[in-house]
């Protein structure tokens, strides 16, 4: 994708707000069955082969940084004559991954007579990383801004966490939502209906519980870490563990896997993660969202997807490799990303999501006026 193109219509995407699947997400989403047959490609051909521990350590440690503290004042202003480190790196760093507000204006070039989606992930982007995941609420003035934004175009949270849970951390029916890593997916529904649903994992669910119940019992001496049933995969928490005993929560989660060939691990931001053998993630989320909507194949279409972890990754790399769209990254620490943007924590997502949503409206009202 050519990031730097202009276009020379003034105006953004379809002005009519969705109040409703005008863009036919019930019909395309497939109707949830615990019997259903999925193609066989859909499942990795090749074995996953599980690495040895101290590989597991290593990528426990390097996607488990300490991030040093930056101030707002000398990263917004790139102060690059400050003597600290941290701060000089990441103001170096935003020169391949720079700012989306510093940017905003050629985002919205760039968007001129496009139809836009937005995807966003939940923690880290929407809700600040927080030591007990049960308590990852996001703010009342986020919920705000992602209803109004809404309300005219797509959004869509996927989240590595169980649909019901991220539902019930955001409260909003007006969202898509994609649990599980895009493998529980709902499209918008009043309050206490279940819409339509994809999962491309139902038959692993019963697996899936096994593996979790299995893992609250052997880790449960280990003061400090936590196992969460996201419904099609475990994701067992180490941020509160004292960094002795990662290698035994290691050691732990693969030796149950040792029973599940088809079950594989993953790693996040102080998390592990064990998921599906199958070639679904975050951007096989975005693409199937996409083409359910019939945004897919579009050259009036830019999706933007909004996250700060590795999973994250699929997404960013699916639109930045095809999907005719970008990422951008949330990160306070320089890292390697497939993002074309950045921004530094949820503070700023909601600032980005703000403006985005003004300059929407005032395209609205401009168009209102061109008509009367």
């Amino acid at each position: 994708m050519d990031i730097k193109s202009n276009h020379n219509a003034p105006t953004l995407t379809d002005p009519t707000p969705i109040n409703k699947p005008r863009l036919g997400l019930y019909d395309a989403l497939l109707p949830y069955s615990s019997g259903a047959v999925f193609s066989p490609g859909l499942f990795l051909k090749v074995q996953w082969k599980k690495p040895g521990l101290h590989n597991w350590l290593d990528a426990m440690k390097s996607s488990s940084p300490t991030h040093q503290k930056l101030t707002k004042a000398s990263v917004s202003g790139i102060d690059t004559s400050s003597n600290d480190v941290a701060t000089v790196a990441y103001c170096n760093w935003l020169v391949k991954y720079p700012s989306a507000l510093t940017s905003f204006e050629h985002i919205m070039k760039y968007a001129n007579s496009k139809r836009i989606a937005l995807f966003l992930d939940y923690d880290g982007t929407l809700s600040p990383i927080v030591d007990n995941p049960d308590l990852a609420f996001m703010s009342d003035a986020m919920r705000a801004v992602v209803k109004n934004v809404a309300k005219y175009i797509p959004t869509a949270i996927i989240s590595g966490r169980s649909r019901d849970k991220v539902h019930e951390f955001v409260g909003l029916q007006e969202l898509y939502y994609a649990g599980s890593h895009g493998m529980d997916i709902m499209s918008p529904g009043k309050e206490g209906e279940d819409g339509n649903l994809f999962q491309p994992a139902s038959e692993f669910l019963a697996m899936i519980n096994e593996v979790y119940k299995s893992l609250v019992e052997t880790t449960k001496e280990i003061k400090g870490a936590k196992v969460e049933n996201n419904k099609f995969c475990v994701s067992v928490h180490y941020r509160n563990v004292d960094e002795k005993s990662w290698q035994t929560v290691a050691q732990y989660v693969q030796n149950i896997l040792k029973d599940y060939p088809r079950l594989r691990l993953t790693h996040g931001r102080k998390v592990l993660e064990v998921r599906p053998v199958l070639k679904w993630d975050k951007g096989k989320a975005v693409e199937f969202l996409l083409e359910s909507l019939g945004l897919n194949n579009c050259d009036d279409v830019l999706p933007i997807y909004i996250g700060d972890d590795r999973t994250d990754e699929d997404a960013f790399k699916f639109l930045r490799e095809g999907g005719g769209g970008f990422g951008i990254l949330v990160s306070c620490a320089p890292k390697e990303s497939s993002a074309f943007y950045s921004l530094r924590d949820p503070s700023e997502v909601h600032t980005f999501i703000i403006i985005f949503s003004k300059t929407f409206f005032q395209h609205l009202i401009n168009v209102f006026r061109m008509i009367k």
